[in-house]
């Protein structure tokens, strides 16, 4: 397994190949994710453990709010902007496609660069 420092918490990358990357997110209470949007890395969350608050763009092109506890899973397509919350410390199993460098900031808390 590797670990990944990260502003929010750290990603531990626990399956990486060809066709497919799966990751377990952890996310400190009160921080956040880059909004972002993917060309083409398709995901599906699963939280685990605390609580998180998942802003995901619908048809509209609007972003929703979703509060996800334990148990709460999420599919992510390409191309819709999304952004992680930790309401509280949180742990969020992460399965997608492998583009694990396919990621366009629109913002982001701590000044990564967006695009």
């Amino acid at each position: 397994m590797r670990r990944v420092e990260k502003p929010w918490g750290h990603e531990e990358i626990w399956a990486e190949t060809p066709d497919y990357l799966g990751k377990v997110l952890v996310i400190l209470a009160g921080r956040r994710l880059s909004l972002q949007h993917h060309e083409k890395k398709e995901e599906t969350i699963r939280v685990t453990q605390g609580e998180m608050l998942l802003d995901l763009e619908d048809d509209a092109g609007a972003l929703v709010a979703h509060h996800l506890r334990p148990g709460d899973v999420r599919h992510i397509p390409p191309r819709r902007r999304h952004r992680m919350t930790g309401i509280t410390d949180c742990e969020v199993y992460e399965v997608s496609t492998a583009h694990p460098d396919d990621v366009v900031r629109h913002s982001d808390d701590y000044g990564r660069v967006p695009g």
